[in-house]
């Protein structure tokens, strides 16, 4: 079975640089020239700007990296990303029903249920391949 909807193996690296590009800005978002204690009201005063742009980066980077061709697409890495996105799946649920018991701030929620998933989904992917590339070199 040859996947139809991914993205080709370069752009893996593509949205790990988008990933990287995102940290700096954020933790130095004051130094940038952003800031977060404007009296702006209304939905596009500065912190919700920033807010929404380096979401965004950190999203699309995440998600193109997530969802990118292996250099060997087979039905053993298909096997491997389906049990990855369905167990990203189950952790993001639990993260979604945690946060909305114990959080009332709405952007925290919207942030940690926009990333939690492809995050997960990446470390388990690769963690699942490594551990096979291990099997076979033993």
């Amino acid at each position: 079975m040859k996947p139809l909807f991914l993205f080709p193996y370069w752009c893996r690296y593509l949205g790990y640089i988008l990933v990287v590009v995102h940290i700096p800005i954020v933790l130095y978002k004051n130094e940038i020239g952003f800031d977060m204690h404007g009296a702006d009201a209304g939905i596009f005063n500065s912190r919700h700007v920033f807010f929404m742009l380096t979401t965004l980066l950190m999203a699309v980077g995440l998600f193109i990296a997530a969802f990118s061709k292996e250099r060997i697409e087979d039905e053993q890495i298909t096997k491997l990303r389906l049990d990855s996105l369905q167990w990203a799946v189950y952790v993001n649920f639990l993260f979604l029903i945690i946060s909305l018991v114990f959080s009332t701030d709405t952007e925290h929620i919207l942030f940690l249920n926009l990333l939690v998933p492809l995050v997960f989904f990446i470390i388990r992917f690769r963690w699942k391949i490594f551990q096979n590339n291990r099997l076979i070199n033993e």
